[in-house]
């Protein structure tokens, strides 16, 4: 069997798979859902579900990679000793790779997008119009062109590939975010989108809906449950401390949320000061795609030429937050081929790219039924079904002293630290039951 690859620093993981965590849904998701549900409140409650949810299910993920060295469905066969562990192992690269068939159609429109600012650029008005335009021959080009990117960056491996692009994105990615924050506080109507984001309204903060929105954000923000963080776990050094370096992770992802908000908010309240439409007919905030497609373009239009240079930078934000989360899905089946199944790298690699694209463009020819559909069901459903096994596994099935001697392993003095004496109950008893309730919820 080859060489497995391994993280060469503390660094490079921490940023590879905050970048698995940081993607299109922290930028997008998250700033609409502060400013609709009680501002700053949600940010508190999200922050805490953040490390009394997700946290203990991304410890979770990372412990099993890392003990088993190997993909999810090696690893969780592993530790099941049966067919139940390794048919999870699948069923998650299945759900991650119809995940990646849909995200890879939006990052395919963010590539169009940026392409259309830096067209506008230069002035040419009818590649523009091609550009924005929904069209089947567009959305399949330019997935194929986001495919592409992914494909490159996963076929050089773990340090040549994953590491190496993730320590140049990230932080190209913070530098152009706090750039745009500083452009957007100086204009006029931003200081009331500031204060939609940071004032908290208390009286939200044990709303039910409120609740199950911030644990539903906390979850999928981290990219829990599909195996990517298990197998950036399996390619970390046994010298780590695992508990801290997970805590490294979830705070860098929560951190770019939080920040994404400073941007997106007071960019919103800017928009809505020359002009541009930000409620929705219920009066909420406009979020998701048409907040991306829709309300900010028209703001980089009404800002005159600084909107082009302004929107050229945004795009390339959003197309570096899908490529960082593309990479560490991808990665996910592509493992599993070249260690289970004895495929070199660069075989798994184009195999994988092929069959997710040819399922992208099965949903771009039946848009309209399908796209909502996979989303609601490898998100809503399959996702938190997912993390639930992983805690049953964790919780129960693994054995106790194997995950304590894991852990000793980078950090001998962890037994008789907190992270110790409440994890192994908490992913056992709690995490269990707060998944299954909202995933009842969500459902229901």
């Amino acid at each position: 069997m080859a060489m497995r690859g391994e993280f060469s620093s503390r660094i490079g993981f921490i940023l590879a798979a905050a970048g698995s965590a940081v993607g299109l849904g922290n930028i997008w998701g998250f700033p609409t859902q502060v400013a609709s549900n009680g501002g700053a409140a949600f940010v508190l409650v999200y922050l805490l579900l953040a490390f009394v949810l997700a946290y203990p299910v991304l410890m979770a993920e990372l412990i099993i990679g890392r003990a088993n060295r190997s993909n999810m469905v090696d690893a969780l066969g592993k530790i099941s000793n049966n067919m139940a562990g390794r048919l999870t192992g699948i069923w998650g690269c299945v759900t991650v790779s119809l995940i990646l068939a849909f995200y890879a159609i939006v990052g395919g429109w963010m590539l169009a997008y940026f392409a259309d600012a830096g067209a506008n650029l230069i002035g040419a008005q009818t590649a523009s119009q091609w550009l924005l335009t929904f069209s089947d021959t567009r959305n399949i080009l330019f997935c194929a062109g986001f495919m592409m990117i992914n494909s490159f960056i996963v076929l050089g491996g773990v340090k040549a590939g994953i590491e190496k692009w993730s320590v140049r994105l990230m932080p190209t990615l913070v530098i152009i975010i706090i750039a745009l924050i500083v452009y957007v506080s100086f204009q006029p109507g931003a200081v009331e989108g500031w204060s939609a984001y940071l004032v908290p309204d208390f009286s939200r903060v044990l709303d039910p809906d409120l609740l199950i929105s911030a644990m539903g954000q906390a979850f999928f923000s981290m990219s829990l449950g599909v195996g990517t963080m298990l197998v950036y776990g399996s390619y970390v050094s046994k010298q780590e401390n695992l508990p801290a370096i997970g805590a490294s992770v979830a705070l860098v992802d929560i951190g770019v949320a939080i920040i994404a908000g400073m941007l997106i908010i007071p960019a919103m309240y800017v928009a809505l000061n020359n002009g541009v439409e930000i409620f929705a007919a219920d009066g909420a905030l406009i979020a998701g795609d048409k907040l991306i497609f829709t309300v900010l373009p028209a703001l980089f239009d009404t800002i005159g030429s600084v909107g082009l240079l302004v929107g050229l930078a945004f795009f390339a934000l959003m197309v570096i937050a899908a490529v960082t989360s593309s990479i560490s899905m991808l990665e996910v089946p592509v493992a599993y081929l070249v260690e289970s199944r004895g495929l070199i790298r660069k075989k798994a690699v184009w195999l994988m790219t092929a069959i997710i694209f040819a399922c992208s463009c099965i949903i771009i020819f039946n848009f309209d039924v399908l796209f909502s559909l996979v989303i609601s069901a490898t998100t809503q459903w399959s996702q938190p079904l997912l993390g639930l096994v992983l805690c049953i596994f964790a919780g129960w099935v693994w054995r106790r002293d194997a995950i304590l001697a894991e852990l000793k392993s980078g950090n001998p003095e962890v037994e008789s630290g907190w992270f110790w004496k409440i994890w192994p109950w908490y992913v056992r008893f709690v995490c269990p039951v707060v998944i299954a309730v909202m995933f009842v919820r969500s459902v229901v």
